[in-house]
């Protein structure tokens, strides 16, 4: 892909910010981009799988926040400034701002809880393709445990989300930061248990994109919030 499909997906985070202010309920992670703004997802690939500088106009893209001085001012600044101190910001974009709306504060606590309803979006959806599988009379019977397994996985994901949005109700920082911690180690379990069976797992692009929104979570969580 070249450079300007690279910043074309940047400007298609504007069209992005627009769609997630204009509907009170949230469509899943893996369905919340329209197709002018699926530009994101290949930006990512690139980011991430390509070798660093980028060049654009005579300009090098060598680091995070070069990236994100080229964002179109519509993309608020103080969810640039927060996503930019994680792990993986431009995932941290992606993910939150179907969440967030005009009214929404930005600030730590609340692209938090984004982070941890696009973490449920997405679990939810890995959770339906890993049962969906193993529901299919077709599914090798070698296979079926493993699925369980991810099934087991993704539960206690979907649990630690829940346990997290109580301790921030709770306003308890040890709490949240041992929930979110929990979810590191859990979302490496589905891919480990296929990779111990050399086998690939159905859903190994979701768990890729999860452990990113996970990471980031855990972040801004323990780094950034403060009761």
């Amino acid at each position: 892909m070249g450079i300007n499909h690279f910043i074309i997906a940047l400007i298609s985070l504007t069209c992005l910010f627009s769609f997630s202010a204009s509907t009170n309920a949230p469509p899943p992670l893996s369905d919340a981009f329209s197709p002018a703004s699926s530009e994101l997802h290949d930006m990512i690939e690139v980011m991430f799988e390509s070798p660093s500088p980028f060049a654009f106009d005579g300009t090098t893209l060598e680091s995070i926040d070069d990236v994100l001085s080229i964002l179109p001012d519509s993309v608020d600044p103080a969810l640039q400034k927060i996503c930019g101190n994680t792990d993986h910001p431009v995932e941290c974009i992606k993910a939150t701002m179907p969440f967030l709306d005009d009214k929404t504060p930005i600030e730590p606590l609340s692209i938090l809880k984004a982070g941890i309803e696009a973490m449920d979006n997405q679990t939810k959806d890995a959770l339906a393709e890993v049962t969906k599988f193993s529901m299919d009379p077709t599914t090798p019977k070698n296979v079926v445990p493993i699925l369980q397994k991810c099934i087991d996985v993704y539960n206690n994901i979907l649990n630690s989300d829940q346990k997290s949005l109580e301790a921030i109700s709770n306003r308890n920082l040890v709490q949240l930061s041992i929930e979110l911690g929990a979810n590191v180690e859990n979302v490496l379990g589905c891919d480990n248990a296929f990779k111990q069976a050399k086998l690939e797992s159905p859903t190994k692009k979701m768990d890729a994109m999860l452990a990113k929104i996970v990471s980031n979570t855990l972040t801004i969580g323990v780094d950034m919030v403060h009761f």
